[in-house]
């Protein structure tokens, strides 16, 4: 075994800490920063038909105004759940609904609701570094039992354990990037 048959193991690092970065984005998409976007309503799960499914399956989304996001339920029976869905949940929205749609209104944020969402970006940033940290930590240690059970050269070891490395900090640049840009919208510098 060389560096060559090591590719499969790498590709398989690579995906885990991609993953890791599309549960970043994914969560971050969900943070609120005072303008109206759909994307923040991506975590809300509306009570319908007997489960909870994503809002998106129960209502279309729309942004007629900078502040104002609509959603209009294709099935008019859901409008109740979908209203209380989206008020239990921790974006601090208050929805009214008119029979036919529901309007959320979305509120400037308060300096101080801004540095605390900007506390939970961090944390989540932080959650998804530790996750590609993690997958680089067990990367290592199979470059280190392969070199032990003599299945790859010192070299090939080596090498491998660079290769991890650079794959590790494109990941947590890419993180810090996604970071950065979050605190630019919620914090406006």
């Amino acid at each position: 075994m060389d560096f060559n048959d090591l590719k499969g193991m790498f590709a398989e690092v690579k995906t885990r800490m991609d993953v890791a970065i599309e549960r970043v984005r994914r969560d971050m998409a969900g943070v609120r920063t005072g303008r109206a976007t759909v994307s923040i309503l991506d975590n809300v799960q509306v009570e319908a038909y007997g489960s909870k499914v994503p809002i998106n399956q129960v209502a279309s989304l729309s942004v007629p105004e900078p502040a104002l996001i609509v959603a209009q339920p294709f099935d008019p029976s859901v409008i109740k759940e979908l209203e209380k869905a989206i008020r239990s949940s921790d974006l601090g929205l208050n929805p009214a609904n008119d029979g036919k749609v529901v309007r959320i209104p979305i509120p400037p944020l308060t300096d101080e609701r801004r540095k605390e969402l900007s506390r939970h970006v961090h944390k989540q940033a932080e959650e998804g570094r530790n996750v590609v940290r993690q997958v680089r930590r067990d990367a290592n240690e199979r470059l280190k039992k392969l070199l032990k059970e003599h299945k790859v050269s010192e070299d090939d070891e080596r090498k491998g354990l660079e290769h991890v490395q650079k794959m590790t900090d494109d990941h947590v640049k890419l993180i810090d990037e996604l970071q950065k840009k979050k605190d630019q919208d919620l914090l406006g510098h």
